[in-house]
């Protein structure tokens, strides 16, 4: 079975996104990247007030293996941050999409994602 909500949006470099309202989302990472990068040891959350554009690295989190950008999916303003990921980065790895690493607000534009059953044919390809 898989590990990817319906009502998701993907990202080819392993983020998720979720509308909160029309011109604010979520943004985390999904299930597969979570796995592929092992304990998550850290995260560098962005700034509140930060502009991001789509495709700029927004955050990035550390793990056993490695550091790892997390990409932004949209055009916004980072509105919220999830500050429990400061003292509990391993959130990531236990509830990949309970665990959202921002809120971006005023969004502008989205980059082209894939729905939850393009995103399981994109992680079967990569396999």
């Amino acid at each position: 079975m898989s590990n990817y909500p319906n009502e998701l949006h993907y990202t080819k470099s392993h983020e998720w996104v979720k509308y909160i309202e029309e011109t604010t989302v979520e943004v985390g990472i999904t299930d597969y990247a979570q796995k592929a990068l092992g304990d998550i040891v850290f995260v560098n959350l962005p700034h509140i007030g930060d502009s991001l554009s789509i495709g700029e690295a927004m955050a990035d989190v550390e793990s056993v293996k490695a550091v790892s950008d997390i990409f932004c999916p949209v055009a916004g303003v980072v509105a919220e941050i999830n500050e429990e990921l400061a003292d509990a980065p391993q959130l990531l790895n236990q509830d990949p999409y309970g665990a959202w690493i921002a809120r971006i607000g005023n969004v502008e534009e989205i980059e082209e994602t894939m729905t939850a059953q393009e995103y399981e044919e994109f992680i079967a390809k990569e396999a």
